[in-house]
């Protein structure tokens, strides 16, 4: 734990939001929670699990169990409580953390969530709550439910041979750093750690 933060505080930036994306076809929960937890133990603040199948957010009561036993191992019983977030679903549960939020995204939560903000859109401007001129950035940003409260992912860690985020909140990430690793599968630390530092060495031109 005195490792990761160290590691954390070391780092020239960190992000607040990481995207953990995997697009191998058989996810692991162990290493994805294994992943999370690391994120949390460095400070990292919004967490965002993804993958293409919606296996993870099928399956979030396996991922948020084995989240709890290595947040447990690593991180000790000092840490607050906090609610883990479903995209799109009302279910919530409770696992330790160290003032990070996480959330469990799906295919659903991306170009159907943008889909959706758009009719809730063309309703308000029927309705005559709002008119065509009133769309930007900021007001669809405030339709989309599947990141609301979450700022933009600063960073997307994308696992896999797929060249792809495979549907992953395509609005999101237009300023996104996306750093490709060849698989989440028995990933360590080192690499992990390695990957964040690569992101803090990176000049982000915000699309200049």
């Amino acid at each position: 734990r005195q490792r990761c933060r160290a590691d954390g505080r070391a780092l020239r930036k960190l992000p607040v939001h990481v995207g953990l994306v995997v697009t191998e076809e058989e996810p692991s929960y162990a290493d994805m929670a294994s992943l999370v937890v690391w994120c949390m133990a460095v400070g990292i603040s919004y967490v965002s699990v993804y993958d293409h199948n919606g296996i993870f957010k099928r399956n979030n009561s396996r991922l948020m169990d084995e989240i709890l036993k290595q947040q447990q191992e690593l991180i000790g019983l000092d840490c607050s409580k906090y609610t883990v977030e479903f995209a799109n679903q009302d279910k919530t549960g409770q696992v330790l953390n160290c003032q990070s939020t996480l959330k469990v995204l799906s295919p659903e939560d991306g170009k159907a969530n943008i889909v959706k903000a758009a009719q809730n859109f063309c309703q308000l401007v029927a309705q005559q709550q709002r008119t065509h001129a009133d769309l930007d950035v900021n007001v669809l940003d405030n339709l989309l439910s599947s990141t609301n409260g979450f700022p933009d992912p600063d960073l997307v860690l994308k696992f896999g041979p797929v060249d792809s985020t495979l549907g992953f909140l395509p609005w999101h990430i237009r300023l996104t750093e996306i750093i490709s690793l060849p698989s989440h599968l028995n990933i360590s630390y080192e690499e992990f750690f390695s990957a964040l530092h690569h992101y803090a060495a990176c000049e982000q031109r915000w699309g200049k």
